[in-house]
């Protein structure tokens, strides 16, 4: 995979500040990560039972970090079952050299080599009610142990969430803290994510958004979904795009968009807004979502936007008026 090279400027850090850094955040009004164990059906909304999360941290940061997950277990108030809990996951925690720059860990598919790096911590979590509807901490993490990318302007660590086994989802967040004990910013931090699988609302009413970034090399964007289940509309908008309305998927199927990128929106976020239908409520419904340039590289959703939210701004092109010299 070549890699996908984007200026990060000044703006990027002024935005992210002081911002909260949670996955899902809680502008993109998305309740929870979702991961289900091996032996469940994709049909469930997981296409592979393996997601993989990267932390940015940026570089004059020099105290230790914690990496924060919100009901880590499978078996209580929030996890989905199919008949009694029986799933086990792994999370686990990478950094050094590779981590983030290996192709197979920028890929959607579960590759041999998408555990590079250096392993710093790993914990199997199932049915343990300790850990139900509470925060789990990882860490401390020396902020050095990161692999340092300059183009991000930080030292990023890889989080893989992986189904072991049973077949139930596990639904959960992550917030990138400063803290072992509360949910307190690392001030400039980010969280980025490749492949998006998330839940939606149950909240007919309800919109959630992601920010894929486009970076100046993109001409053009592939937008997959994966078993939306007929749950209403996903529409694009950018600062060109008012919008746009996607095709989307059935249970267990991929549907791809293809849209072209001009000028403006480049180094610019896209969001996705995703609607849910208002007279039938699909409930619990499980997606995926990745976006891929023209290499068929694919894209990162930060979930704090750089550049901030697109906000559409319609070109208007004034003609001059050709008057008849006769007319007074």
């Amino acid at each position: 995979m070549k890699n996908i090279i984007f200026t990060l400027s000044l703006i990027f850090f002024i935005n992210i500040g002081c911002v909260a850094q949670s996955i899902p955040a809680v502008e993109e009004n998305i309740p929870f990560l979702v991961t289900f164990g091996a032996d469940s059906e994709t049909s469930w909304g997981d296409d592979d039972f393996y997601q993989i999360y990267f932390f940015l941290v940026p570089e004059n940061h020099t105290e230790p970090i914690y990496i924060r997950v919100f009901d880590p277990e499978i078996g209580g108030m929030h996890d989905e079952a199919k008949g009694q809990f029986n799933t086990e996951n792994n999370m686990s925690i990478y950094g050094g050299l590779d981590c983030w720059s290996n192709p197979d860990a920028q890929s959607v598919n579960v590759e041999e080599h998408s555990n590079s790096g250096n392993l710093l911590i790993s914990k199997n979590f199932k049915n343990e009610s300790i850990f139900d509807n509470k925060w789990y901490t990882f860490g401390p993490i020396n902020p050095f142990e990161g692999e340092i990318v300059n183009k991000f302007g930080g030292r990023v660590f890889k989080l893989i969430v992986k189904g072991l086994r049973g077949d139930d989802g596990n639904l959960y967040k992550f917030f990138l803290s400063s803290s072992p004990k509360e949910n307190k910013p690392v001030e400039g931090g980010n969280i980025f994510t490749y492949e998006y699988t998330f839940r939606l609302s149950n909240d007919m009413n309800d919109i959630s958004q992601i920010y894929p970034y486009i970076d100046d090399k993109t001409i053009s964007v592939e937008i997959t979904n994966f078993d939306w289940d007929n749950d209403g509309y996903i529409r694009l908008n950018s600062v060109v795009k008012n919008g746009v309305l996607c095709d989307v998927s059935n249970e267990n199927q991929w549907v791809h968009n293809r849209f072209k990128i001009v000028k403006r929106e480049k180094n610019t976020s896209l969001e996705l807004q995703f609607i849910k239908r208002r007279d039938v409520l699909v409930r619990d419904n499980n997606v995926v979502i990745s976006v891929r340039n023209q290499y068929g590289e694919l894209l990162p959703f930060f979930s704090v936007p750089i550049g901030g939210v697109p906000v559409y701004v319609p070109q208007i092109k004034m003609k001059p008026i050709r008057r008849n010299p006769k007319s007074k």
